[in-house]
């Protein structure tokens, strides 16, 4: 049997890592009342979608044999109106949506790692491991360090017009505008991540139907075998 080939795109991680500077900036004057508990539910909701999400991709692909992939675009969807909530403020969703966002992440992690390992077998896995751990890094520094960063200093200026520059410097940006911007930025991107992984998975599930044909994982054998 010849090789596989399925097309690729690469793993949507990190999108989370503007959440808290976002939440913190919006509820800087009460952020203390929050952090501990929006900590432990995003920590115990990631958790929840890691197992939950190997245990449901894992069933779905041995018995109808679905791209793990799709799950990926399912949880991509959910986390598109996840930073919507979040992008307008509305009142009593802020624990619901770390919630989802949580599983979410969890989920996509989980996800990714197995499929790396179908897609691109073993033998340079280590290497496409350290790929998917940089996403953390990368999207902490683009949307947390610069996008966030620049919505939230821009709406300081603005909110803090005409004061002296000592005063505006040690002002804290109140409302939903302060992260509006960065979230709607977000949501887009998990658009497009939900389209490229949708577009993914149509194309590799001939692949998953050859790996998983009698509900077990089987290694393609080279044409010499």
């Amino acid at each position: 049997m010849g090789s596989v080939k399925a097309g690729t795109r690469p793993p949507w991680v990190g999108l989370g890592a503007a959440v808290w500077v976002q939440i913190a900036a919006g509820n800087a004057y009460n952020f203390p009342l929050y952090s501990h508990s929006l900590k432990s539910v995003l920590g115990f909701c990631n958790f929840v979608g890691r197992l939950g999400g190997g245990v449901v991709s894992e069933y779905f692909v041995r018995t109808r044999k679905v791209p793990r992939t799709l799950g990926m675009t399912l949880t991509q969807i959910v986390m598109i109106f996840v930073y919507l909530l979040l992008a307008f403020g509305l009142d009593g969703t802020l624990y619901i949506a770390t919630a989802l966002l949580g599983i979410c992440y969890g989920v996509q992690f989980s996800v990714m790692i197995p499929t790396v390992s179908e897609l691109f077998g073993l033998q340079n896995f280590g290497l496409f491991f350290n790929f998917i751990s940089l996403g953390n890094p990368i999207g902490a520094f683009l949307f947390s360090g610069l996008l966030a960063g620049y919505v939230y200093d821009a709406e300081v200026n603005k909110q803090q017009h005409g004061l002296n520059l000592l005063a505006a410097s040690s002002a804290a940006c109140i409302g939903p505008s302060c992260f509006m911007l960065t979230f709607l930025v977000l949501a887009g991107l998990c658009v497009l991540g939900a389209v490229c992984s949708l577009i993914l998975s149509v194309r590799i599930k001939p692949v998953y139907h050859m790996l998983y044909a009698d509900g077990s994982f089987r290694l393609p054998q080279p044409d010499d075998h």
